[in-house]
C-alpha cells in the first residue's frame, strides 16, 4: 500500500464515492499482514513499507522453509503492490511458478517477481556493468531491482580490466547514466576504473566469482573498499539486490 493509494482512498471517502466500510476493507492488513501456517503466525508482512520507502517489502527466499515461503507469498499476492522474491533455487522457482503463474522469473537469477501496475513510464537511467560473464547473474539481479523501482536500465556485460577497450565501447552509457552499478569478482578492479571515468555515483558489487586467493569474493570486496575513486561505494558480496535498490533510490532524486 503506497502513500498515493492511501491518499486516493481518503479522497474517495471524502467525496462520498467510497464508503468508510469499503475503505476499511481495502486497508485490511495495513500496516502488518499476518502470514500463518496451521494457525501459527510464521511471518509478519510489512504492508507499510511501500508508503515509507517507496517499494514494498522484498521476500528473501534463502533459509526459509518452503511452507513458510508459500504463506508469505500467498499473503503478498492478495495485494496490488509489486512483489520480488530473491535467492530462490531452481526447484523452488519451478514449484512457485506452478502455484502462482502470475510470477515471472528473471532468467539467470534466483528471482521471481510481479511488476507494479502504476502505469508510469521508466525514467532516468541506471547503468549496470559487469567485469566477466561469471558476474552476469548478480548484475541481472541488480538490473531487475532497479527496473522494478521505476528506472530505465541499460546493461554492458563482460567489460573487465583485462581488456579495457570493452569498457570504452560503453562510452554513451558512461556519459548518460545517472548512477552506475558495477559488478566484479576476482580482484574487483572494474568499479575503480568506472569511478575514474564518470562524475556520478558508482555502486560496487563484489562477487564470489574466482578461485584460490579470490577467497569467495573477499578479495574483490576488500579491493573495492580500498578504491581510490571517491565516488565508489560498496555493498556486500553477491548483493545485486542491495545495489539495484540503492541505484533505484538515487535515480529517483
Amino acid at each position: 500500500m503506497t502513500s498515493e493509494r492511501i491518499h486516493a482512498l481518503l479522497v474517495e471517502v471524502a467525496a462520498g464515492r467510497l464508503s468508510v466500510e469499503e475503505a476499511s476493507r481495502r486497508l485490511s492488513g495495513f500496516p502488518v499482514a499476518f502470514c500463518r501456517e496451521d494457525g501459527e503466525v510464521v511471518a509478519r508482512l510489512d504492508t507499510q513499507r511501500a508508503a515509507r520507502h517507496g517499494f514494498p517489502e522484498v521476500v528473501l527466499g534463502q533459509g526459509k522453509r518452503f511452507s513458510h515461503l508459500e504463506a508469505i507469498i500467498g499473503q503478498a499476492m492478495g495485494r496490488e503492490d509489486p512483489l520480488l522474491i530473491t535467492r530462490l533455487t531452481g526447484k523452488r522457482i519451478r514449484r512457485l511458478t506452478v502455484r502462482y503463474p502470475e510470477l515471472q522469473h528473471e532468467p539467470g537469477t534466483g528471482c521471481l517477481f510481479r511488476a507494479g501496475q502504476d502505469g508510469r513510464a521508466p525514467h532516468g537511467l541506471v547503468g549496470v556493468l559487469c567485469a566477466g560473464t561469471s558476474d552476469i547473474g548478480v548484475a541481472r539481479e541488480a538490473a531487475l531491482v532497479a527496473r522494478l523501482m521505476g528506472a530505465r536500465v541499460e546493461t554492458h556485460f563482460d567489460a573487465g580490466v583485462a581488456g579495457l577497450h570493452r569498457l570504452l565501447a560503453a562510452d554513451a552509457l558512461l556519459r548518460t547514466a545517472r548512477v552506475f552499478v558495477v559488478v566484479a569478482g576476482m580482484e574487483g578492479a572494474l568499479p575503480s576504473v568506472v569511478g575514474g571515468l564518470v562524475d556520478k555515483p558508482v555502486i560496487a558489487v563484489p562477487t564470489s566469482a574466482g578461485y584460490g586467493a579470490a577467497f569467495g569474493g573477499l578479495t574483490a570486496l576488500l579491493g573495492m573498499l580500498n578504491s581510490c575513486a571517491a565516488n565508489v561505494t560498496v555493498v556486500n558480496i553477491d548483493n545485486g539486490f542491495g545495489a539495484g535498490y540503492v541505484a533505484g533510490l538515487i535515480n529517483r532524486l
